[in-house]
């Protein structure tokens, strides 16, 4: 039987739904698509512990890439914008790092900083080019009668929404930065 939930995860919750997906798979549904931007449809298993690590890789993963993972034990079951899905069976873990994607922390900080060029920064470069001068010029009347009403009110949301995303986006990608790079 299948099931099917809606889960929101920003480009900084990635630790998160790693987490999530584990916990899932602990209760019995194992994740078999993903549908962008937030569906996540799940089959029903017997419970196991599974180890559930996501990468950001944008389209650039390569035939030598997955199947290094291969090797490693992990198994590589989809994506969703970007963002590379792999699990492994907690007990075909043998030690801490083999629980994990990357070697070092070196790799974790390029993560990051892979994530902020190519998710965070054309975020805030939309902001400032498209939602802020709409936000303003709402705010200062330019937009009138009926259907100047509905483009202050999205503007508005818009900002808000774009605001709350590059504030914490941005902080919460620095404190993973800074918790794998000291």
């Amino acid at each position: 039987m299948r099931k099917t939930m809606i889960r929101f995860f920003t480009i900084a919750d990635y630790e998160e739904e790693e987490k999530w997906l584990r916990k899932q798979h602990q209760n019995g549904l194992k994740i078999v698509e993903l549908i962008p931007p937030c569906i996540f449809v799940f089959e029903e298993c017997e419970p196991e512990d599974v180890i559930y690590r996501l990468d950001y890789k944008n389209s650039e993963q390569t035939e030598e890439y997955m199947q290094m993972l291969k090797d490693f034990g992990w198994e590589y079951f989809g994506h969703s914008v970007g963002w590379l899905y792999f699990r492994k069976p907690a007990k075909a873990v043998e030690s801490e790092q083999d629980g994990e994607l990357f070697s070092d922390n070196a790799s974790r900080v390029d993560l990051v900083s892979h994530v902020v060029k190519t998710r965070l920064i054309p975020l805030a470069v939309i902001f400032l080019c498209c939602v802020l001068p709409g936000f303003i010029r709402a705010i200062a009347g330019e937009f009138t009668g009926g259907i100047g009403m509905v483009f202050s009110a999205f503007f508005g949301i818009m900002f808000v929404v774009y605001v709350f995303l590059i504030v914490y986006c941005g902080t919460k990608l620095r404190k993973i930065r800074a918790k794998y790079d000291p």
